[in-house]
């Protein structure tokens, strides 16, 4: 047992509710929240460097062995997305400071994204799917707090469609819980691995398996987004940008995990209904990025169209397909974060976010520009950035498995996007202006650095893939093989 695996998720909520009894000391909580962001960083780079000399970690709380107590499971999979998820934290936390305001910063914003940061780590983290929904509705009750922090006229309204989709969704993911449970008598997800596969996945069972896809596409805007783009384009920015960073980003991980380690025995079901809902999304996000000329919009459709494409990957179910899905996610949560923070930072200096009403920006800030420009290439998957390997290993995994169709609405969608994001470039960056520094609704002090340092890890990423190459190999061998997860959590009591 390792303790380290614990880590990511005691030091951000034993940090918040330290910051709940220091409320109105902002100098404190905006230390706290820093530091601790920092330590999960830091006590994550130790957690991947054991799990690729000794394998996959793991702790049982209480002492309670699997199947019968509670498991925190880290396999490179989970580590490497805590890893990216406590990188783009601090980066938003950095924005945050110069653009959330004090009165919000006053009203327990810190504790509350702290929170959140509890709720993703430990879904990536937990080894039973019951805890799985704790997680997500520690994640999500903090979610609809910083949703409405604020109560301007846009958030309230967009705050009560966003918590009525996820009260249904939670109510379906218990519903779907309590019949597996009853069908196979745990909860554990390598002991569940184990039972389906003695069960048999037909009938009853794969209906199951699709209602928990129901339950995590809703979770990560997978065809049901219906509610995504007016919920992410509400709140201030910061907020914005760490939900489309990571929010959607644990209901793909809930289906990456648990159609390959529980229900995989059905690919020509559940897998092939994955990629037909994976093309629908990509064409339909598409589609609502182009149409609109308002940036905020432009860029909600844009990680509609994210999640398609991560999840056509998985649909393949080739070591490729999943290869490409996984940088294609570490990509997609650093490249989302980015671009929200860089359009939020258009709408802050311009008081608008229609694209009709901007021009010129780049003769005043022509840093902005030229960043915004390289998250344009690095979302639309042009070499040598981020994008471009995921795309390329998606692509053949897709063409690998037969799925050449997905495939195919794969790349011309990526056309659309850089269509979509470059419209936002050439409108809101070129053309005449008059524009002032005078004349600015707000100021760039403070945000370019956060910015900066998610646009050179972007780059890096493109340039540098080689540097986590092995990794990567590791967290795909171990979702392709569920017997190395099943082995780790459960060891001598598989007969169980």
């Amino acid at each position: 047992m390792n303790n380290l695996v614990i880590l990511p998720i005691i030091i951000p909520i034993i940090a918040g509710m330290i910051m709940v009894i220091f409320r109105k000391n902002l100098i404190l909580q905006r230390f706290l929240s820093v530091f601790s962001t920092i330590a999960i960083c830091v006590s994550t780079l130790l957690l991947i460097i054991q799990i690729a000399s000794k394998g996959i970690q793991t702790l049982h709380l209480g002492g309670w062995e699997a199947p019968f107590g509670v498991s925190m499971v880290a396999d490179m999979f989970s580590a490497i997305l805590i890893l990216v998820t406590s990188i783009v934290s601090l980066c938003c936390l950095l924005f945050a400071f110069n653009s959330v305001g004090r009165e919000r910063e006053s009203y327990y914003f810190y504790p509350l994204f702290l929170f959140l940061i509890t709720g993703v780590n430990g879904s990536f983290l937990t080894g039973d799917i019951f805890n799985l929904f704790v997680f997500f509705e520690v994640m999500l009750v903090a979610s609809y707090v910083l949703i409405s922090l604020g109560s301007t006229r846009i958030q309230l309204r967009e705050s009560i469609k966003y918590i009525l989709i996820n009260i249904i969704s939670s109510f379906l993911f218990l519903v779907a819980i309590a019949f597996l449970y009853a069908m196979t008598g745990t909860l554990n997800f390598a002991h569940l691995s184990l039972r389906v596969a003695e069960v048999g996945q037909e009938g009853l069972m794969t209906t199951v398996a699709l209602l928990f896809l129901i339950v995590f596409s809703l979770k990560a805007g997978l065809f049901l987004f219906f509610w995504l783009p007016g919920s992410y384009s509400a709140p201030p920015t910061a907020i914005s940008a760490i939900f489309a960073a990571l929010l959607t980003k644990v209901g793909i991980y809930a289906i990456m995990r648990v159609f390959t380690l529980v229900f995989y025995h059905e690919p020509e079901v559940t897998h092939l209904f994955i990629g037909i809902l994976a093309a629908v999304t990509m064409l339909l996000g598409a589609i609502g990025a182009v149409a609109y000329w308002d940036i905020k919009r432009i860029l909600t459709y844009n990680v509609i169209v994210g999640v398609g494409f991560i999840l056509a990957g998985v649909a393949s179910f080739t070591t490729e397909g999943m290869t490409g899905s996984l940088y294609y996610l570490i990509h997609d949560m650093i490249i989302k974060a980015l671009i929200f923070l860089l359009g939020g930072t258009i709408v802050h200096l311009t008081g608008t976010s229609k694209l009709k009403e901007i021009s010129g920006l780049i003769r005043l800030h022509p840093g902005l520009g030229w960043m915004f420009f390289i998250a344009a290439l690095s979302l639309s998957g042009i070499p040598p950035l981020s994008g471009f390997l995921g795309k390329i290993f998606i692509s053949e995994g897709t063409f690998k498995a037969g799925y050449f169709w997905l495939g195919g609405i794969g790349l011309i969608t990526s056309l659309m996007v850089l269509y979509s994001i470059m419209k936002i470039f050439i409108n809101g960056f070129w053309g005449y202006t008059d524009l002032t520094e005078e004349k600015e609704k707000g100021t760039t002090k403070g945000l370019l650095l956060p910015i900066g340092i998610l646009t050179i890890l972007t780059i890096a990423l493109g340039l540098g893939t080689e540097g986590i190459h092995d990794y990567v190999d590791i967290a795909v061998e171990g979702l392709m093989n569920p017997s190395q997860y099943i082995e780790a959590v459960l060891g001598s009591n598989q007969a169980q």
